[in-house]
């Protein structure tokens, strides 16, 4: 159990009343980053409403497949064929999460591989809302070198002592977002929480059992595609060039996103997809639009958009900006 490194006279005493009445600090360790990746370990500590600690729980997952970049979390097939499948753990896993505020360091990343996985075992996750504790450090516009977990703890003085290892990082994570927390609420900081919609479509192709690593790492398995619906087919429109401020959005586009957002990405994707625009994976020179809410992230997309002269839009603009949609050129 986390040391309390706080009183209850440290916390303030006019708590605002919008505030969510328990939150479930989370860090999952995965085969790699695509949608077809998949959870290997799991930890969670659930905290009440002012951020007290009161239990945390961990579990490997057996993946059925190629464990990954083993060099990163350690984890070896060996270790992992033991393990429980995650149907096994989910009603469990359910049970930490549910009426909860799911808290993560960069939370879109770990509330979708657990949406997946619930999605994949006939379920879905008992999450509402989540917090990123990136977006939280720059609403309290702390003094961080960059947006590393590492460098969260070492502002609240939290020691690291097994970087990605699942519960290590649940600790690490829990014990700077207790401050954090406090702060806001001293603060009277509206929170950043954003919508969590459960995935309810899932389609697993057959993919190798766990066995030995191969060359070790991402790509040296064959991946499954869970979701087939989601593989979008090739923009039928030619690039009309950069979006232009003040102007319509033109079939054609291409739109790219980086970071956090309030409506899940794959149904920002969706809805781009439908108004004609193309929607792509990475920045380059023939980018038309970065949906992005945060522009000072220095994400290398973020990064690109400045280098190329991108245009960049948040969330909200992007929205707007779709309700109309310029026909392409015929």
């Amino acid at each position: 159990m986390l040391a309390d490194q706080t009183t209850a006279a440290s916390s303030p005493t006019e708590w605002p009343a919008a505030y969510p009445q328990g939150y479930a600090v989370v860090d999952v360790e995965t085969t790699g980053l695509a949608r077809d990746d998949r959870i290997i370990s799991a930890a969670v500590y659930r905290l009440d409403a002012r951020g007290e600690v009161e239990d945390h729980w961990y579990t490997l997952v057996n993946p059925e497949r190629d464990p990954g970049p083993v060099w990163i979390h350690g984890l070896t097939s060996e270790v992992l064929e033991g393990a429980p499948l995650f149907h096994d753990v989910a009603e469990e896993f359910a049970a930490r999460l549910a009426g909860r505020v799911l808290v993560a360091h960069n939370a879109v990343f770990d509330w979708q591989m657990i949406a997946r996985e619930y999605a994949r075992a006939e379920r879905e996750a008992p999450v509402r809302q989540r917090l990123c504790t990136i977006a939280l450090s720059k609403e309290l516009r702390l003094p961080l070198p960059n947006h590393k977990l590492e460098s969260l703890a070492a502002h609240f003085g939290v020691v690291q002592r097994r970087a990605h290892h699942a519960l290590d990082d649940a600790r690490v994570l829990a014990e700077a977002f207790r401050p954090s927390l406090r702060a806001a609420a001293a603060g009277g900081v509206r929170l950043p929480l954003h919508e969590c919609r459960p995935l309810t479509e899932w389609s697993d192709g057959p993919a190798p059992r766990i066995g030995r690593q191969g060359g070790g790492g991402y790509g040296s398995y064959r991946p499954s595609s869970w979701r087939p619906s989601r593989k979008r087919p090739a923009c039928p429109y030619p690039n009309p060039g950069r979006y232009e401020d003040g102007k319509a959005l033109k079939q054609g586009m291409r739109v790219a996103f980086s970071g956090d957002t309030s409506v899940e990405r794959e149904l920002l994707e969706d809805r781009a997809t439908e108004a004609g625009l193309h929607v792509a994976t990475s920045v380059s020179r023939l980018t038309s639009l970065l949906v992005t809410n945060d522009p000072d992230s220095g994400t290398s997309k973020v990064v690109k958009a400045r280098q190329f002269g991108t245009p960049v839009v948040d969330e909200a603009a992007f929205g707007q900006l779709l309700r109309d949609v310029e026909a392409a050129d015929e």
